[in-house]
């Protein structure tokens, strides 16, 4: 429990290791249900106080979402093309039908991609491009 209800008084107590952090002003009744839920296994923050925590988080670095555009921006269209496709899932074969070229085609894609990026494996263009759609 605290009177403080800055985000990184609350970021520290739960980084060391604490399963709550509850504001003192909180009613009597509220209190007893929340170190009830905790000593269940239940993770207990006071009302308003997982905004406050997520309020950095939820704003994009960007920074960081730049330089992801500027590396994106090596790409050709047709390398995009398939950054995309990859990063839904698709098999070559799938990318290949979609984009009316060959699957051999695909792969001197996939492996310009792979240089262009400094990336190691199709996986890796595939977590790249989840990372890049969702910032």
């Amino acid at each position: 429990m605290s009177t403080f209800d800055d985000d990184e008084y609350i970021a520290d107590a739960m980084k060391a290791g604490a399963k709550g952090y509850l504001l003192k002003d909180m009613p009597c009744e509220e209190l007893a249900q929340a170190i009830r839920l905790v000593h269940s296994g239940y993770t207990q923050l006071g009302p308003g106080l997982m905004e406050k925590l997520l309020q950095g988080v939820a704003q994009p670095n960007t920074d960081l979402a730049r330089a992801l555009a500027a590396e994106l921006n090596q790409l050709t269209k047709r390398e995009r093309d398939v950054f995309s496709l990859i990063g839904r899932g698709c098999t070559n074969r799938e990318i290949a039908d979609e984009l009316y070229v060959t699957e051999g085609t695909v792969k001197t894609h996939v492996t310009h991609i792979l240089n262009r990026l400094n990336l190691k494996n199709r996986s890796q263009i595939a977590i790249y491009a989840n990372q890049q759609f969702s910032c």
